[in-house]
């Protein structure tokens, strides 16, 4: 048992992580003592060190998966805010690189060690088929990522980043525009799309002069989601 936490309390959110609902409650009690908590306040970030196999899972909160970079915020790797997983290293056969966790939000991790997830897919082996698919999604989507970064501006970019942030994560206000509610910095939003806080600053401002969003307290509001759509589609 964790300490200072009961059993109960470690099940329940093991048992809303997508590729653990299939689990029957005596696999998730198996799982819980398993399964090392860490607490994360917002901006905190948690490193998962290069070489160690270990499969990291979100239960509660946002975070942004990144690379360590001393020079700035690092290239973001993908957002995550569903209990799902977060991130996994050290399964593969040629090495890892270390990646950074870094909270959006007040977040709660669960890290799994790699013989204790291995034991775990022998036993449930759709545990294994769940984590592959989101694994792959996750891929695809980085894989797009990449191809915007090589055939598109960083003005395209950012529209399409922020038309996806504002489908998956936006929330209708009053005046009809759908606001991200999550405070972006410049530099969290550069690292996104693979530029600098300067370039990204000038991006965000073609985007407010041609109508597509608004920034108000720092949180990015779309006013016209057909104004990002063209210039995500055009590539400039």
């Amino acid at each position: 048992m964790i300490e200072g936490i009961s059993l109960e309390d470690q099940r329940r959110p093991l048992a809303k992580v997508d590729i653990l609902q299939s689990l029957s409650p005596e696999e998730i009690e198996r799982l819980a003592p398993l399964s090392a908590s860490v607490h994360l306040g917002a901006a905190e970030a948690f490193a998962l060190e290069e070489g160690r196999c270990a499969l990291l899972l979100l239960t509660s909160g946002r975070v942004r998966v990144h690379e360590p970079n001393t020079a700035g915020p690092g290239l973001t790797l993908s957002l995550v805010e569903n209990p799902t997983v977060v991130a996994q290293t050290g399964f593969a056969a040629w090495p890892t690189r270390a990646v950074l966790v870094e909270a959006l939000e007040p977040s709660v991790l669960r890290l799994l060690e790699g013989e204790a997830f291995d034991d775990l897919v022998r036993r449930n082996p759709e545990v294994g088929v769940k984590t592959i698919r989101v694994l792959g999604e996750r891929l695809s989507t980085c894989e797009g990522r990449l191809s915007d970064m090589v055939r598109k501006e960083v003005p395209a970019r950012l529209a399409g980043l922020i038309l996806g942030l504002s489908e998956h994560q936006g929330v209708v206000t009053a005046n009809g525009s759908r606001m991200i509610p999550t405070r972006y910095t410049h530099n969290q939003l550069a690292s996104m799309v693979g530029s600098n806080r300067e370039a990204l600053t000038k991006a965000l401002g073609r985007l407010k002069r041609e109508g597509g969003v608004e920034v108000m307290a720092r949180r990015i509001h779309v006013v016209d989601a057909d104004v990002l759509t063209r210039i995500a589609a055009s590539g400039r």
